[in-house]
């Protein structure tokens, strides 16, 4: 017998429960929804906070922390892949989507918060114990104690490579979006550095909470006396909540005479709603009315002058959200099931449109991060033919002298000017008006005349705006 068999072996080390921890647990289940269903994290987040609430798990912080590490790690998503990769031994592609979660939201903790690096460590790893095994907690905390090596600014150094050499792809790294959409902004925004910067950074900043106080129903001097309430730097009708202010706790929400809604979105609904008109001003019309909240202005607007709305909307779920929107509006008004491109309605029956399409949603990456890893450049492809009909709709849909108002939630050039002048090439009775002196308190509105919103110049989602009046 050899004399390491003779030696006296010592207890085994006792086997260790993992300690679930309710917060990264929570943020886990919220990535991996995002991932596997194609999920928005703004719409999954707030029931799996409500159910831990309801639970007792959570108190106010610990909802706090468990929003900053979903979005957190969504909008920096890009630049915690650069890092990672520099830190494993095979392609990204190669990890299993949960451990990259779990790398990622580790990442985000050690780079992106203030949390102690031995903290973020040890329970990133106890997460990966829980969700993934002590197999795969392993490799974790293998990975994460290398990140932790280097803070944010060092890794970014490392990994990205420098302006001067390719500023598309330095940007994209640095800023954490896809290389293809620092092109498509930088394009629109006419070049430059510094504006393409401070728009990237804005787009990672998060959103403040904005209500609209409807017309008719509710004030914004009945929101303002909420805590921490403050107005909405353009909107009449806006008011901002502190960080952390919650909506759902605001009588006026919960009854529907208010609603959340971005300043930007606000702001197009007025244009719109105040544009100069000869004629009667009797019949509006929100050609993409779903989820309701321009349509829910419009509507208010429109009763307070005696004129009624038709808010229109092909997917049935969503024109139960605008009914719900609208209900209780203070005057009349209809909700249908419809496709804008086939519509019902008889040619020139209105005497002011809405047609808000569907587009990338590039202008909105401040609340929905994860749409600018799910967009690719072809979705402008099968977006285009569908933007250009209902613009042709809404030309079709407004009397003579009329006023449409072609609208999305996109910066790309593509989705805005491009469809604006190819319509309007082939329909010589109609004329572009100038939609700035609408909006008379915003500053940096370009030529005109159509409008450009930005996160960065006026702390709105990037909405476009054309004014387009039917002359014949």
């Amino acid at each position: 017998m050899s004399e390491q068999s003779r030696r006296p072996r010592g207890p085994a080390k006792p086997y260790r429960r993992p300690q679930k921890d309710p917060v990264r647990i929570l943020a886990f289940e919220a990535l991996r929804a995002v991932d596997e269903r194609d999920a928005y994290a703004n719409l999954v987040l707030p029931p799996l906070l409500r159910k831990a609430r309801d639970k007792g798990d959570f108190d106010a912080r610990d909802a706090a922390l468990a929003t900053e590490l979903v979005y957190g790690t969504l909008r920096r998503q890009g630049t915690y892949d650069a890092v990672i990769a520099a830190c494993v031994d095979r392609p990204l592609r190669e990890v299993d989507p949960p451990v990259l979660d779990v790398l990622s939201l580790g990442a985000h903790q050690l780079l992106g918060t203030r949390i102690p690096t031995h903290a973020a460590v040890s329970a990133s790893v106890e997460l990966a114990r829980v969700v993934l095994g002590d197999g795969r907690a392993k490799f974790v905390n293998a990975v994460l104690r290398k990140v932790a090596q280097h803070d944010l600014q060092g890794w970014i150094e490392k990994v990205a490579p420098p302006y001067d050499d390719d500023p598309e792809d330095h940007l994209a790294v640095v800023h954490s979006h896809p290389r293809w959409v620092v092109s498509a902004l930088w394009d629109s925004l006419g070049g430059g550095r510094a504006g393409i910067e401070e728009l990237l950074a804005a787009d990672n900043e998060r959103p403040e909470v904005t209500l609209v106080a409807r017309p008719g129903r509710a004030t914004t001097g009945e929101l303002l006396r909420e805590d921490a309430a403050e107005p909405g730097r353009w909107s009449p009708y806006a008011v901002r909540l502190a960080e952390g202010g919650e909506p759902g706790a605001v009588e006026a929400v919960r009854e529907g005479r208010a609603g959340v809604q971005d300043e930007g979105s606000q702001l197009v609904a007025l244009a719109l709603a105040n544009a100069p008109l000869d004629g009667p001003d009797a019949r509006w019309l929100d050609g993409c009315a779903g989820p309701g909240g321009k349509a829910a202005l419009l509507a208010a607007l429109a009763a307070g002058r005696g004129a009624t709305l038709l808010a229109s909307e092909k997917l049935p779920h969503r024109a139960g959200l605008v009914a719900r929107a609208l209900h209780g509006n203070p005057g009349p008004y209809q909700v249908i099931t419809a496709d804008g491109t086939r519509p019902p309605w008889r040619p020139g029956s209105f005497d002011r449109v809405l047609m808000d399409v569907p587009c990338t949603g590039l202008g909105a990456l401040r609340r929905r991060p994860e749409a600018r890893w799910r967009r690719r450049p072809e979705d402008l492809d099968s977006f285009a033919p569908l933007q250009r009909g209902l613009l042709r709709t809404a030309l079709d849909s407004v009397r003579v002298g009329g006023i449409v108002g072609y609208a999305t939630c996109s910066p790309h050039l593509a989705e805005t000017r491009a469809v604006v002048a190819d319509v309007l090439k082939q329909r010589p009775e109609t004329e572009l008006i100038d939609a700035r002196p609408l909006l008379p308190a915003l500053p940096a509105l370009g030529e005109g005349p159509d409008v450009q919103l930005w996160p960065h110049l006026h702390g709105t989602d990037a909405m476009y705006l054309a004014l387009i009046r039917r002359t014949g």
